[in-house]
């Protein structure tokens, strides 16, 4: 009998900038090799050679909402055709560090920009077509979702590298931003798992953890 191929498993890490999210992502995919599974691992925006270029133009260079949410989208694009849908077709299970959520909280929440806008460039870029083993809107499964307070975040950005132009963005705007993710967790609390960030790296790793195994259990 031939063994099935396992479905795949989109994740995503999500949080202001300083909230902590890459660090975890490793011991997330160590979890899931752990236990047989194939991952993945990307970024947004990147996560392609076209994508990384764009993404160089949008952590450096000033631009109005609407040119920053379309270069966000291109980016995603290309993302998704080249990189997830292909890993998702496979089986992997997808890490991925942001996604369309942090589009809503950072150029939405954050910059004010119309989030009507924003929810028909998501039909565009991320509608699956009907005959497709995938159809309806790609999306992650599940969002670890690091909240952090953005005083906190800033104190722990303070002089850690040259910062690109949304970490040196001032603490109000990241206000918006923490109250986008918040937003968008309200509106889909099945979708997301809250991580308290503000804890030690450890006691946040335990939390990340703790989640993989009630939601997918021992190998």
């Amino acid at each position: 009998m031939t063994q099935s191929t396992p479905s795949g498993l989109f994740i995503s890490f999500e949080g202001i900038d300083g909230a902590g999210k890459s660090s975890h992502i490793a011991a997330v995919a160590d979890w899931f090799r752990a236990h047989g599974r194939h991952v993945t691992l990307t970024r947004e925006p990147g996560g392609t050679p076209l994508a990384e270029k764009l993404r160089e133009l949008l952590l450096h260079d000033a631009m109005d909402p609407l040119s920053e949410a379309l270069l966000m989208f291109a980016a995603r694009r290309d993302h998704v055709l080249q990189v997830i849908q292909p890993a998702l077709a496979r089986g992997d299970v997808l890490l991925c560090d942001r996604f369309t959520d942090a589009t809503f909280a950072y150029q939405g929440y954050g910059r004010g920009f119309d989030l009507q806008v924003l929810r028909q460039l998501e039909q565009w870029v991320q509608q699956q077509p009907e005959q497709s083993s995938q159809a309806g809107l790609l999306e992650p499964e599940l969002c670890f979702w690091f909240d952090l307070p953005p005083a906190i975040a800033a104190a722990r950005l303070a002089g850690a590298r040259q910062p690109d132009k949304f970490e040196s963005e001032a603490e109000p705007f990241f206000q918006r931003v923490a109250s986008g993710y918040a937003a968008r967790a309200a509106q889909s609390p099945q979708r997301f798992a809250r991580i308290d960030a503000s804890q030690s790296l450890e006691q946040v790793r335990e939390q990340v953890l703790r989640h993989c195994e009630q939601v997918w259990g021992q190998p």
